[in-house]
């Protein structure tokens, strides 16, 4: 998967990658507050980096249950800043995490490599285009409703059928678009529209996505979901979040964004190795 800011490639079929996640919003369920200074920023980074991450994802608008809605200007103003930092100290891929196409433009401007769309591009219609254009790759998430309604009381006959269901329809609408098939990468969206079953049966059936001929990515680090199973709360899921990651490496997830990133490395290069392993020495 070429990144075009630099020349370079992802190679998400080789290896599981690792997505580091720095949110610089006051209100993020997990590390909400933690990044307000251009320091703590640069500091988080680097952390990730040191830890072996792949990719650092930036986001300036909680997507928690019922988080309020960032104007435009908002949100700017938190995530330009922090690329910039980034991208001065290390040459690593960003992800910008946004549904709203200027600030996309602007964190690509500044440095960022990737867009991560929560909405699939249905809440901009400048996202696809922008997409287009540009040949950067995009991830696409399912989500039943928004983040101020999604967990008002979703519902599926059939979870997994229906979020296929739903990225074969966006991944025809951004092929028509201009957009190509190879820059695009999907997120079953954990927790977004999601009772706890609904979360366990994708994890459950994962490989389901693969059959969309797309790299899947898996963004389910620290979530309720895990603290339903095991009684823990946020700050003491990461038992919980390694095993999932785990189990997401071992049924061929391509990316895994995690919080803690030298955890999801260990299972991700754990999982590598078991299914790389032969009979020959």
């Amino acid at each position: 998967m070429k990144l075009p800011r630099t020349g370079n490639s992802l190679d998400l079929d080789r290896r599981v990658h690792v997505m580091g996640i720095v949110n610089v919003t006051p209100d993020s369920f997990s590390d909400g507050g933690l990044h307000e200074t251009e320091e703590a920023v640069g500091s988080a980074a680097g952390a990730m980096v040191e830890a072996g991450a792949d990719i650092i994802d930036v986001g300036g608008e909680s997507t928690r249950p019922y988080a309020p809605k960032v104007e435009e200007d908002e949100e700017l103003r938190r995530v330009i800043p922090a690329i910039r930092v980034i991208r001065a100290r290390h040459d690593i891929p960003i992800s910008i995490d946004t549904t709203k196409a200027a600030v996309a433009r602007a964190a690509l401007d500044a440095g960022a490599d990737i867009i991560n769309d929560i909405s699939a591009c249905r809440f901009d219609a400048g996202m696809a285009p922008l997409a287009a254009a540009t040949g950067v790759p995009i991830v696409i998430m399912h989500m039943q409703g928004t983040p101020g309604t999604m967990q008002d009381a979703p519902r599926y006959d059939d979870v997994v059928a229906e979020s296929v269901d739903f990225f074969h329809e966006r991944l025809d609408f951004l092929e028509k678009q201009g957009v190509e098939r190879g820059q695009i990468i999907i997120d079953p969206g954990i927790g977004f529209g999601k009772q706890l079953r609904h979360n366990l049966l994708i994890l459950r059936h994962l490989e389901r996505y693969l059959e969309l001929g797309v790299p899947v990515l898996v963004g389910h680090s620290r979530k309720s979901f895990i603290g339903a199973v095991t009684g823990r709360e946020v700050h003491e899921r990461e038992a919980g979040t390694t095993a999932v990651s785990a189990l997401c490496a071992l049924k061929g997830a391509a990316i895994i964004r995690v919080h803690d990133v030298a955890a999801g490395r260990d299972a991700a290069m754990m999982m590598d190795a078991v299914k790389n392993a032969s009979q020959q020495p």
